[in-house]
């Protein structure tokens, strides 16, 4: 972090004030640093197809926490990834496993076998094995908890870490914003550190939950249109044109054929989605197919769509998932750049105070 702060507005804190208000900040997210092992309390979301080596250890070297996402990775796959990214930063970082993967145990397996000192378990309950093999294993266990009683759960099961994620954030959401989540859980649990996730984009949004009694926050928004980001140019330019209100989650037409809302631009794929649920249903009505077919054309309909976007650049009809926090991307900025900024505004708020 520079010694010289540059502010919204091209103000500059004088040195005095910048040592007060970084050591306030430090004060504040000092359980997370500490648990991360970082200089700052920030961890980048697990984004498939674009949380990788590069964006990974890019954020890991300018002080976060990256995290990769190993999505549908065989274990070799992401034994490769791990080693790769291993190649670019010697700072701490973390992979996010679905829990849900048929190859779960194996992939824990694989991380600790590498040294990988945080396992991040989303997508569902924890399952014992997983969470004992983790523990046995040495490493910490990052859990996302939907909300206070199974926060409560988690911890009592193994949980080292909570991540609350609120429905702002991109890709699959919860019905439950960060500000209700962060109000449930924050004041009522302090046995570990809580970070916060969904629709920040700002450093004085981090400071405030904070001081409301998080450890830290995680991003995936900002950094996925960030330099260091592989996802295609196109996939990038969507995030700096979109608005807040460009980013919905997916719709459900009927309650028969459950969807799992997914926060992304709305374009093209996202249109014809509705078409092809009210297609499904027809066809379901008039006897054409079981209700199990029905369900199954609905699901497969968005099959490789995320990759359509993030890698080919075809933000038309891709899943180009994004959280409200888009609004906030203006440029293209380097990972590093992006932490520096919000620990700034961080600090300028912190500051204004005095």
């Amino acid at each position: 972090m520079p010694d010289t702060a540059i502010l919204d507005g091209a103000t500059a804190l004088d040195s005095h004030g910048l040592g007060r208000a970084r050591a306030r900040l430090d004060r504040l997210w000092a359980r997370g640093t500490a648990f991360l092992g970082t200089r700052t309390a920030i961890m980048g979301g697990a984004m498939s197809w674009v949380s990788e080596r590069t964006l990974v250890a890019a954020i890991s070297n300018a002080g976060g926490f990256g995290v990769i996402a190993c999505g549908s990775m065989g274990p070799a796959q992401l034994e490769a990834e791990i080693l790769a990214t291993q190649a670019l930063t010697a700072k701490p970082f973390g992979v996010n496993l679905i829990t849900m993967h048929p190859a779960l145990d194996d992939l824990v397996q694989v991380c600790l076998r590498a040294g990988v000192t945080h396992v991040v378990l989303a997508g569902g309950i924890p399952p014992g094995p997983a969470v004992r093999a983790v523990k046995d294993g040495g490493a910490r266990l990052v859990c996302f908890a939907p909300a206070l009683v199974l926060a409560r759960r988690f911890v009592r099961t193994g949980a080292d870490a909570l991540v609350i994620e609120g429905s702002e954030a991109g890709g699959h959401i919860g019905p439950v914003s960060l500000t209700v989540l962060a109000q449930e859980i924050l004041p009522h649990l302090r046995e570990v550190p809580v970070f916060v996730a969904g629709g920040i984009g700002r450093g004085e949004a981090i400071l405030s939950y904070l001081e409301m009694g998080a450890s830290g926050a995680q991003l995936g928004t900002r950094f996925a249109a960030s330099r260091d980001s592989v996802a295609h140019p196109n996939f990038k330019r969507a995030f700096v044109r979109a608005n807040a209100r460009d980013a919905l989650p997916s719709v459900q037409l009927d309650p028969r054929f459950p969807v799992i809302p997914v926060r992304g631009l709305v374009n093209e794929g996202t249109r014809r989605f509705l078409d092809a649920q009210a297609d499904a249903l027809r066809r379901y009505q008039s006897g054409e197919l079981t209700r199990e077919a029905a369900q199954l054309e609905i699901e497969h309909f968005w099959a490789g769509a995320l990759r359509r976007a993030v890698v080919d650049g075809d933000v038309e009809n891709g899943s180009v998932m994004a959280g409200q926090s888009v609004g906030m991307v203006t440029g293209e900025q380097s990972a590093a750049e992006v932490i520096e900024e919000l620990a700034a505004q961080a600090m300028a708020a912190i500051a204004a105070r005095d």
